[in-house]
């Protein structure tokens, strides 16, 4: 059976309601500030109805209702207001994009911190393997006598930095040239390939062999490390700011979860394509005893290429509607971003705008 507009409206103004103070939302606070026009006796019956459909529990017989994990899923297809951010929100972005960002995962880390600073919940993010990205150029840089900074930059930006040691004698010219060569190997594939170096090695020159080495094996680690390694987490602490999480066994098994990273990167992949993924309640129970939570997260792109995923994880009572429309905002101003560089005035000006249209 279908909901009426009438029981859309209670059960939207009971979610809206329990977000706001974590308290039963009573049929009298209904009428007070959402329905006047009803009687508190049709808002009760209508709450009944809502129980019985699996959308309302009743926590003792003389409280108001409280929203189900069945509820909040429906709230966010269907009943949640969208907003934008204020201007105060976008501030906080700019602050945090308007440095140059020299590698993904600096990239990744800057977004979580974004989204906890903005959402008050924890937040986390990773950086996705990029098997697709394109080598664009190598440099090698000498340090030391004997060591270099080797930077891998492909059409995602710098891909990683990593000093190597080279042995003596190491000179700006020998650096020129060892450039030169691996970018001549490496340049133009993808990491898939350059993966099985054999079909696009034919020799590799003595004097390089050592940086050739480097940088096959930071291309074969970066390709085939374990994804859980990658995962940043900000703001864990915010967690015990919850009322849900005020019971000490809660508070400790949600910390533990957190804690567990192999088991965070099943439920913050996206599916189905979507940009933007809700798992709520049961959606995500990847053991027993985890906490019931929801997890929210949005897909990060450049040059058309999925580089990672990021977004918020806390109680089922979320404020759904600011961490969509923060995660869809970064999420288009990460794609707006020249690969390595920060976000200037004008890319800055032309968010605000897109956040002005939604």
């Amino acid at each position: 059976m279908g909901l009426t507009n009438r029981k859309e409206k209670i059960l939207q103004a009971i979610v809206d309601g329990y977000i706001d103070n974590c308290q039963p939302v009573s049929s009298s606070e209904i009428k007070e500030r959402h329905l006047p026009m009803l009687s508190s006796a049709t808002i009760r019956n209508e709450m009944a109805a809502l129980e019985e459909m699996g959308y309302l529990t009743q926590p003792h017989a003389s409280s108001g209702r409280v929203p189900t994990a069945e509820a909040y899923r429906l709230y966010v297809e269907k009943l949640m207001p969208r907003r934008k951010l204020s201007r105060s929100e976008l501030k906080i972005v700019k602050r945090y994009f308007n440095k140059k960002v020299t590698e993904l995962d600096d990239m990744l880390k800057s977004t979580a911190k974004v989204i906890s600073e903005i959402t008050n919940l924890t937040s986390v993010a990773y950086v996705q393997n990029s098997d697709d990205a394109t080598v664009n150029n190598i440099r090698i840089v000498r340090i030391t006598d004997s060591t270099a900074l080797i930077i891998i930059v492909t059409n995602l930006g710098v891909l990683k930095d990593t000093t190597v040691n080279i042995g003596l004698g190491v000179t700006d010219e020998y650096c020129d040239r060892a450039s030169k060569f691996v970018t001549e190997v490496f340049g133009g594939h993808r990491i898939s390939e350059i993966n099985k170096p054999k079909s696009i090695v034919k020799e590799v020159r003595k004097e390089y062999e050592q940086v050739f080495k480097t940088v096959l094996k930071i291309f074969k680690n970066y390709s085939h490390e374990e994804m859980f390694s990658d995962i940043v987490l900000e703001g864990s602490s915010k967690i015990l700011e919850q009322p849900e999480y005020a019971n000490l066994q809660k508070a400790k098994a949600m910390l533990e979860f957190l804690d567990a990273k192999e088991e965070l990167v099943p439920v913050l992949q996206n599916s189905d394509d979507m940009n933007i993924s809700i798992k709520i309640g049961k959606d995500n129970e990847l053991r027993d005893g985890m906490p019931e939570c929801a997890i929210v997260t949005a897909s990060y792109n450049i040059n058309g290429v999925t580089v990672g995923n990021a977004g918020v994880i806390g109680p089922i009572r979320m404020d759904y509607s600011k961490v969509i429309s923060v995660l869809d905002y970064l999420s288009r101003t990460v794609q707006m971003l020249p690969a390595g560089e920060g976000l200037d005035s004008s890319d800055d000006e032309k968010s605000d705008d897109t956040n002005k249209e939604e």
